[in-house]
């Protein structure tokens, strides 16, 4: 059984009750049934194009007090005024909540303070079914409508309860993908949640939960959150990997299978340790792949991905491209050219900043490789997607003469003994 799926059939919710309910093992309350505490106003549709945000939102604040109350333990808002909004912001989380609402009105979740998952009133005479509110609720409504009832913006399955019925929704959002299910059924499945306010960018790593007003009453209670560790999180990206065709390319065990400099590296419990020494590589060489592996480093340090090289040489230029492995954040990195950031083709392409894990936190990412076209998913967001063919412009003005060798080793590139990383579950697909 798909790990996610079986996961979900344990996920049951509280009892329904008139009362904000004790919080699940993990979760805590992000309502306390009583007061306003922990919420605040805001409608980012508005307070973003203000010049001063922050201005903007206090104006909403009697607003906020107007519209919406607590009541026997339930947070109602009367389908005006700005959005409540937590006080706090999150990043990988586990919500669950639930929301009653009436006809006529329409509603949505908003996740790292981006739209949404999507509450319909799914009668004909809602007035929506020309935008799909006859499919149910729980999908992405801001997701593209190419492929809509594929990539999370409509629901896999209609779960939706008549009006005057409490529905209940759990959401896992993991990076920039989210798992939605609507009582008790999976309607949205590790879909990519796309970006809304800045579509250039991915999802925000982190912001606040929004619980958007429109149209008519909605009323919530049993809010919860859980916020996912860095394991979990590694887990639902990576997946069950039985039977997709990825294969080890490192034991747990020795280097066997890798050449190149080995002093500086040790192997130990499944973890390369990486302290010293020079490039390694694979013996075997791949043309198209997906590459998956798990890194940690010391703060400040520098390593790299050597993709397609010869196994010789300086990978960052011999190669078909050195893709960073940088704690870019560091101050020492202050002036770091775009090209240069974690996940960058090295002087080529930069990748999107702001993802990285703490240092000492394990990493997940994903890299696929398909001609001369790289994407890189770092922790679940993508940050790279670039075709090397059409680049021109290159770092320092110098030319990278490997980028389109169309076969060569999978590598580390190591960069001096000032920093200690290590690496684990490194494997590979090779594309047909």
């Amino acid at each position: 059984m798909n790990t996610i799926r079986s996961v979900a059939l344990s996920l049951l919710l509280p009892a329904v009750t008139g009362f904000a309910a004790d919080p699940p093992e993990g979760f805590r309350a992000l309502f306390n049934g009583e007061d306003l505490s922990g919420w605040y106003g805001d409608n980012p549709h508005t307070s973003r194009k203000t010049d001063d945000r922050a201005a903007s939102i206090r104006s909403q604040q009697s607003d906020f007090l107007a519209h919406w109350k607590a009541e026997n333990g339930e947070l109602v808002n009367d389908g005006h005024g700005p959005y409540a909004t937590t006080k706090r912001e999150y990043s990988d989380v586990e919500l669950m909540i639930e929301y009653k609402t009436v006809a006529l009105a329409d509603s949505g979740i908003y996740l790292r303070g981006s739209p949404q998952v999507q509450i319909w009133d799914t009668t004909e005479a809602g007035g929506k079914w020309h935008i799909d509110a006859q499919k149910g609720s729980g999908g992405l409504y801001n997701n593209p409508k190419e492929n809509a009832d594929t990539n999370g913006k409509n629901p896999l399955v209609y779960a939706d309860k008549p009006f005057g019925e409490w529905n209940a929704l759990r959401m896992r959002h993991v990076g920039n993908r989210i798992w939605v299910w609507l009582n008790a059924q999976l309607v949205v499945d590790g879909a990519t949640f796309h970006p809304f306010f800045d579509k250039t960018k991915p999802m925000p790593a982190k912001g606040p939960i929004h619980l958007q007003t429109h149209g008519g009453e909605i009323r919530w209670r049993n809010i919860f959150i859980r916020e996912i560790g860095t394991e979990e999180a590694n887990g639902y990206l990576r997946g069950d990997e039985f039977g997709t065709g990825f294969e080890p390319i490192f034991n747990g065990r020795d280097l066997n299978g890798w050449i190149g400099d080995k002093k500086g590296k040790a192997v130990s419990d499944g973890i390369l340790r990486w302290t010293d020494g020079g490039h390694i590589y694979t013996d075997m060489q791949f043309s198209d792949f997906v590459f998956r592996f798990e890194f940690t480093m010391t703060p400040g340090a520098n390593n790299g991905l050597a993709i397609r090289s010869t196994g010789s040489g300086n990978p960052a230029y011999d190669a078909m491209c050195e893709l960073q492995i940088l704690d870019d954040g560091a101050e020492r990195y202050e002036g770091l050219d775009p090209r240069q950031a974690h996940g960058s083709a090295y002087g080529m392409a930069g990748a999107h900043r702001g993802f990285l894990r703490p240092s000492g936190e394990w990493n997940y990412q994903e890299v696929t490789v398909d001609g001369s076209t790289i994407r890189v998913k770092l922790n679940g967001v993508e940050i790279l997607d670039t075709d090397l063919a059409d680049i021109e412009d290159y770092m320092g003005d110098r030319e990278h003469p490997g980028k389109m060798l169309p076969k060569g080793h999978l590598g580390f590139a190591g960069h001096g003994d000032e920093h200690t990383f290590q690496f684990r579950r490194l494997s590979v697909k090779e594309l047909d």
